[in-house]
């Protein structure tokens, strides 16, 4: 299964955490997105919206201010 790939650059809070939850909800569970995202507090959003939703952040890197969030949605994938 591969990633899909969120770009949220130039938004800021809370619209990166608000559409990468609109685009988990359209993937299966197990699935990966990754969110590029460019606003400084999108790293403590993403880390309480993970807690509060029971999602994985499983990578996060940060490269002249571009953040990369990879996070798989809860539960298993399909069989």
């Amino acid at each position: 299964m591969s990633d899909t790939i969120l770009d949220v650059q130039g938004l800021t809070c809370p619209l990166p955490v608000l559409k990468a939850n609109k685009a988990l909800r359209a993937l299966p569970p197990g699935a990966r997105l990754t969110v590029v995202a460019t606003d400084p507090a999108s790293v403590k959003d993403f880390q309480a919206y993970v807690q509060e939703t029971g999602h994985a952040l499983v990578a996060f890197s940060e490269d002249k201010g571009v953040y990369r969030f990879t996070l798989r949605k809860r539960g298993e994938p399909a069989a």
